[in-house]
Order: C-alpha cells, then sequence, then structure tokens
C-alpha cells in the first residue's frame, strides 16, 4: 500500500487526541441568572424610557395644550343646544 502526501497529513490528523474541557458542574445556574439578570434590567430599563418619553409625555403635552384653550361651559351650551341633553333642553324650546 502506497500512501500518498494527503494521506499522511489525514492519519496524522485522526491520531492527535485533544482533551475535551470538563464540563461546569457548579454554579452554572448562578452564573447564567447573574448574566440574564443584568440584561433583563437594562432592557426594562431602557423600555420604561422608551414608553414614558415616547408616549407619556407627548400625551401629557397634548392635553396641556388642550385644555389650555377649552371651555367647558361653551362646550355644554353647544351640546345643549345640539339636543344632546334629556334633563335640559336647546334655549328655544319650553
Amino acid at each position: 500500500m502506497v500512501l500518498e502526501n494527503s494521506d499522511i497529513v489525514h492519519a496524522a490528523f485522526w491520531c492527535v487526541t485533544m482533551s475535551l474541557p470538563k464540563p461546569v458542574m457548579r454554579g452554572l445556574l448562578g452564573k447564567r441568572l447573574r448574566f440574564h439578570l443584568g440584561i433583563s434590567f437594562a432592557l426594562s430599563l431602557m423600555a420604561a424610557a422608551a414608553i414614558k418619553y415616547g408616549i407619556t409625555e407627548p400625551r401629557k403635552q397634548a392635553y396641556a395644550e388642550f385644555y389650555k384653550n377649552y371651555d367647558s361651559v361653551k362646550e355644554f351650551n353647544a351640546m345643549r343646544e345640539a339636543g344632546i341633553f334629556q334633563s335640559c333642553r336647546p334655549t328655544g324650546e319650553n
């Protein structure tokens, strides 16, 4: 049997034995929890900040702008004249 150069390299590759690293048997849960709790805490803070400044603050601004010029008596009179209320009639009716 004649061996070629590639066969020798291939055979030498399979002859080398490597030891596998030992599996972690202790503390794996604690290590993973510390890692994932940190990530989840950071993501929850980012989500809370995004909701506060992306939804809540613009909504507060919109309500403040609306009520800055809102006249409730004028709105009540407009609804009364439109006949929306059962308890009070429009001005022209008795």
